[in-house]
């Protein structure tokens, strides 16, 4: 049996989130589905990261195991000639029998888009939160700095999340602004259910001038998400890259499309 690693991109919007579920569509099942009809057999994939309904990704990474012999290239555009539109394929590599896309990730990168205009847009309404107020990046950007590094993110944590630990380690959060654009994009070792979005939700809060920068430390070391603010909605949210270590050929994503002047 070979194991093979594959990058997918999709746009949430119409998906009940990435995982396999009862009379709903998921990407999970329309990219085992693809994957199958070019194997003639079916095929199960493991992710690096689930993402809920309505969120989006441009550098997720899953595997699968298979008997059946096929060029990459005959993967990829096979496969992506029977997904929709808006979920694609966008490499294929074969990798060694002790890669696994969750367990062997060392950091996973995730982004939240917000376009902050008065008017809202007729193209983003899928692709980005739209905030009507004007937001101080710098104000948010101060907040995220507090929530950088090692803690307990219990106060960020939704009420279903089956993580037995809520200790995690935040490598990078920033807040950027370019243009009509703010980007919070947050890199650690692994994320609690809906700790992006509520992130996200407490910077945005900030950056309207509703609380002080100095509230993020109080969230947090609170530990209580019923004192912190509500949860940023899903369609901001990306799954930007997943890094593992360079023994294992994965290619970096290509994210530098959405949006314009945000590099990946």
């Amino acid at each position: 049996m070979a194991r093979i690693a594959v990058g997918l991109e999709y746009q949430g919007t119409r998906y009940a989130g990435w995982q396999s579920q009862r009379s709903v569509e998921t990407v999970q099942v329309l990219a085992e589905g693809a994957l199958g009809t070019v194997a003639a057999e079916p095929v199960s994939l493991v992710c690096a990261g689930r993402t809920d309904a309505g969120v989006h990704a441009c550098g997720q990474v899953a595997h699968f195991e298979t008997g059946a012999s096929r060029s990459m290239r005959a993967w990829m555009l096979g496969a992506n000639s029977e997904l929709p539109r808006d979920i694609s394929i966008s490499w294929v590599r074969p990798v060694p029998a002790h890669f696994h896309a969750r367990y062997s990730a060392e950091a996973r990168t995730y982004r939240y888009l917000i376009f902050n205009r008065a008017s809202r847009s007729g193209l983003l309404g899928s692709r980005a939160t739209w905030i009507h107020r004007p937001l101080d990046a710098e104000r948010m950007a101060q907040a995220a700095a507090v929530l950088e590094g090692e803690h307990d993110f219990s106060a960020f944590r939704a009420a279903e999340c089956q993580a037995k630990s809520p200790i995690r380690r935040m490598e990078r959060l920033t807040v950027a602004r370019q243009g009509d654009w703010l980007a919070i994009e947050a890199t650690a070792n692994a994320f609690l259910h809906h700790m992006v979005r509520n992130i996200a939700g407490l910077l945005i809060r900030i950056g309207k001038g509703d609380a002080p920068p100095s509230w993020a430390a109080e969230v947090l070391a609170g530990r209580d998400r019923r004192l912190s603010a509500a949860t940023a909605p899903a369609h901001g949210l990306y799954l930007w890259q997943v890094r593992y270590p360079a023994a294992f050929p994965i290619p970096p994503p290509s994210c530098d499309m959405i949006p314009a002047g945000f590099p990946a």
